[in-house]
């Protein structure tokens, strides 16, 4: 004690190289007092899953790969989770400073575990350039070591080119600090460092020669500078969660702001790889602190619209592997005097673990009176919630309301002092040229299959639609599923709602202003007259329509100016007009190879929307039956000679397509040919299903979103007594299948999480139960159709936010909408939830929209909700 009485203050500094003092004691001891989550001296360890891991850190090295249809995803190469949290990807050689989405990246040759060395490698491959490199990482000291190696040098024309880098998410960086070789920096908010201009014969080519830049014919392309160049980097030194030491042996690192490109670029720290140099010519020492004994957080999984009083009520709590479960949890309920009162302590029973974390269950059904409630597990107290008789009233309204209005292609769409776009695509579109492979995956084969030739206009095609998703296409199929989904809702609960102002003639929409019409009816009338055209001037449905050059295809904003909404006229140059037409190659391209599947899936939703549409349109109405009809006769006669060329996708699943639009066409039209199709249709379709492998996949996985076993579900209140009591020995097998699914996750819902989330996959399984409960309520309980809206609304894994924008107490604050670059959501959207990170990290980031697989909102998804929370008030009906 007498010593210490002497020990004088000193001030200490953050720098490359850690806390500067003159004394290795004293070091220890601020290290430990001043800085206790600086980890020391934990290791890395290669587990039995093939990545390195230790309590706050894991590394991935290739457990995923680049995808060959969407290039670099931000999900691929070497990543970093750090404290539960995905902060770094993307580590690998690439050939750009800070690489976009559409630019190369290299093909994995081969991926090695060594549980000897504690190492994993691969081999990487450019083969547009011959080029090979090899890298390795192996726990070293408190982080890991990479090398590159090279069995050739860099070929020449990639020398100040090919480069190592590792990519760090903007959003954990944002208000903090970095020092470069000691020098201090603050992380940029939004980009604005520093670029220049090179000509376009030094740019390597991106994906099939597209380009993302429009540079106006002038033949160069941007080049960003890098923000701070050195040999050692500290990110974040003041948050010890987000905390990484970087260090490179030999060449420099540089530090760039990937957001000066596309806004959905991250942080790259990079080096360059050394000309004429082989074996080991990089070595990076990477080190990302590590919390001493860090646990993850629990997450309990709840519904945040809350419940009615007579539902089951079970949340789910996600807890990290080496946290111990607590015995028992509460409920607290909030009176009006603003004081808390525990209503309920109960037991939380152990599930087990799925995947990377252990699991909980907390069942609070006998809470029933009406209120404002949390629960409290531990420490941890989630937000409000209710339980209440009307929870789920309003719950799709925002989605109506709001979200399909925004999505109306060619109406301007006005919300009170906001014009969300003007009215866009007034150029109609062109036929795609043959043999095309476009870069969003649609394809023009050998032929054209209608009347018009390549790149000809196709008239009369500006009418109707959605925009499919955070993008601008309108895709043929999801407008089916949409139009099906809406006829539903309307034949079951004659949703009346008048929330939309929507004129066709002057092609105007007005959010929140009633024009005396439901809704729901002007929403089948706008996706119908889409398809009707489709129809009626290309003559069959299409795939899709969507713009051909690549810098539209990631335009963010106004829809209205992602074409010139002038008519392309080939004898005029680019970007010139004579004020009636544009030699601008921007007009939307029509695909348009005829698929069976796709005309008996349009056929379907046609003969659906003359029935909707009947006394509301009527002209529209006989137009669409007549297409129905003619479309279920053409692809009759195409199935009798197979087209060499048709997509092999889409004629698998074409097999069997023409059940549902034969039920649907005798529910329209009474004709009893039809009836007779589909009974013999309908059994063999279910037979297959039912042996299909993967758990349920055939039950609810089916045509155009509405799975199979609904199909045979909607056709019972048309068919006879003897039909209904057959399908039940479906429905027993069903039944097993659910109880199935409750063994394989705590959450109990189909958790379909690879490349794009399970959302609509979860809300179509409901859909399924609430049918199924329909028909046999002695064989399928409601608590299915209950659980299915509760997974959606936060009874999930990695986080408990609702996945529909602004519904429920807390919700997505970020989604992949078409004003993403924002950093908002527009209301009502529905995202696609959790993907899985191989081999076992399940994630949905709400922090950063671009990930269009966690968070983007489609059209389908959206009106499979509305049908789903429509059911769900209708159950409460039923329980009153």
């Amino acid at each position: 004690m007498k010593n210490l009485t002497k020990f004088k203050p000193k001030f200490y500094m953050l720098t490359a190289q850690g806390l500067r003092t003159s004394s290795a004691v004293v070091i220890a001891f601020i290290g430990i007092c001043l800085f206790p989550n600086i980890a020391l001296g934990q290791q890395l360890k290669l587990n039995d899953l093939e990545y390195f891991e230790k309590p706050g850190v894991n590394i991935l090295m290739y457990s995923n790969q680049y995808n060959g249809m969407f290039l670099d995803e931000k999900t691929a190469g070497i990543e970093i989770i750090h404290h539960g949290v995905r902060t770094s990807t993307g580590g690998a050689i690439r050939l750009q400073n800070t690489p976009e989405q559409w630019d190369l990246i290299p093909s994995v040759v081969s991926r090695n575990v060594d549980k000897a060395t504690q190492t994993i490698s691969v081999e990487l491959s450019y083969k547009d350039y011959n080029f090979n490199s090899k890298i390795s990482v192996t726990p070293k000291g408190d982080g890991f070591e990479i090398n590159v190696f090279l069995d050739k040098p860099v070929p020449k024309k990639l020398e100040g080119i090919a480069g190592f880098n590792l990519e760090f998410l903007p959003s954990a960086y944002f208000e903090k600090t970095y020092l470069m070789d000691g020098n201090p920096g603050i992380f940029p908010k939004y980009p604005a460092s520093t670029t220049k201009i090179e000509p376009i014969s030094q740019k390597i080519t991106q994906f099939s020669g597209h380009t993302t830049f429009d540079d106006r014919g002038r033949g160069e392309f941007i080049v960003p500078y890098p923000i701070a160049t050195g040999k050692t980097i500290v990110l974040a030194p003041e948050d010890s969660e987000r905390f990484v030491t970087i260090k490179s042996i030999d060449a420099d690192l540089m530090l760039f702001d990937g957001r000066n490109l596309t806004q959905n670029g991250w942080f790259v720290v990079r080096s360059l790889l050394p000309a004429n140099k082989t074996g080991k010519v990089l070595t990076w020492y990477v080190e990302p602190n590590a919390i001493p004994n860090w646990k993850r957080e629990p997450v309990i999984g709840f519904s945040q619209v809350g419940y009615i009083p007579t539902q089951e009520k079970v949340a789910v709590i996600e807890l990290d592997k080496n946290d111990s479960p607590l015995t028992s949890a509460s409920v607290w309920q909030i009176n009006a005097d603003g004081k808390f009162v525990e209503k309920f302590k109960g037991d939380v029973k152990v599930w087990g673990k799925y995947l990377r974390y252990n699991y909980a269950k907390f069942d609070f059904s006998s809470v029933k009176d009406p209120g404002v409630y949390y629960i409290q597990y531990g420490d941890q107290k989630t937000n409000t919630f209710v339980i209440g008789s009307n929870v789920y009233d309003n719950i799709w309204h925002p989605t109506m309301d709001v979200w399909f209005p925004v999505q109306m292609d060619h109406m301007e769409v006005n919300e009170a002092y906001r014009v969300w776009h003007g009215e866009p695509y007034r150029d109609d579109c062109l036929q795609a040229p043959v043999n095309h492979q476009h870069f969003d995956g649609y394809v023009q084969g050998p032929t054209t299959d209608t009347k018009y030739k390549s790149l000809e206009r196709i008239p009369n095609m500006a009418v109707g639609g959605w925009f499919d998703a955070g993008d601008f296409d309108i895709q043929t199929g999801s407008h089916n599923s949409v139009i099906s989904s809406f006829v539903d809702t309307w034949e079951n609960f004659k949703v009346v709602r008048d929330e939309t102002y929507i004129d066709q003639k002057t092609r105007y929409v007005d959010i929140h202003r009633p024009d005396g019409k439901p809704d729901l009816l002007q929403q089948i009338e706008h996706g119908t007259l889409n398809l009707v055209a489709q129809c009626e001037n290309i003559g069959h449905p299409v795939r899709g329509i969507i713009v051909p050059n690549l810098h539209q295809y990631h335009h963010l904003g106004d829809a209205i100016n992602e074409t010139d909404n002038l008519p392309y006229n080939p004898n005029l140059k680019p970007y010139e007009s004579d004020g009636l037409s544009s030699g601008t190659m921007d007009d939307r391209w029509a695909f348009t190879n005829r698929m069976t599947f796709l005309d008996y899936q349009t056929a379907a939703s046609l003969a659906e929307a003359s029935r909707a549409l009947r006394g509301y349109n009527n002209d529209l109405a006989d137009r669409s039956l007549a297409s129905a009809k003619r479309l279920f006769d053409e692809a009759d006669e195409a199935t009798k000679t197979p087209k060499e060329n048709e997509d092999p996708f889409m004629k698998m699943i074409g097999k069997g397509a023409d059940v549902v639009p034969a039920l649907q066409l005798y529910i329209t039209t009474k004709d009893k040919k039809y009836a007779d199709r589909f009974l013999e249709q309908v059994w063999p379709m279910l037979d297959r299903m039912s042996t299909s492998k993967g758990p349920m996949s055939g039950y609810f996985a089916g045509f155009g979103g509405r799975g199979n076993l609904i199909q045979a579900l909607l056709a019972v209140p048309y068919m006879d007594a003897a039909y209904k009591t057959k399908l039940r020995d479906y429905i027993v097998k069903y039944k097993e299948s659910l109880m199935g699914i409750e063994k394989e996750n705590p959450y109990g819902v189909p958790m379909s999480a690879r490349g794009w989330g399970g959302t609509s996959n979860v809300i179509n399984w409901a859909i399924t139960n609430y049918y199924a409960h329909k028909a046999y309520p002695d064989l399928i309980g409601n608590e299915y159709v209950y659980q299915g809206l509760n997974y959606i609304f936060g009874c999930h894994p990695y986080s408990n936010l609702s996945f529909v924008n602004t519904v429920g107490t807390r919700s997505k604050k970020m989604a992949y909408g078409n004003n993403r670059a924002d950093f908002t959501v527009i209301a009502g959207g529905v995202v696609p939830g959790l993907i899985l990170l191989n081999p076992d990290f399940l994630e949905n980031k709400d922090d950063w929209p671009f990930f269009w697989g966690e968070n983007e909102c489609i059209i389908d998804g959206g009106a499979w909700y509305v049908f789903l929370a429509n059911a769900v008030e209708d159950l409460v009906k039923e329980s009153k």
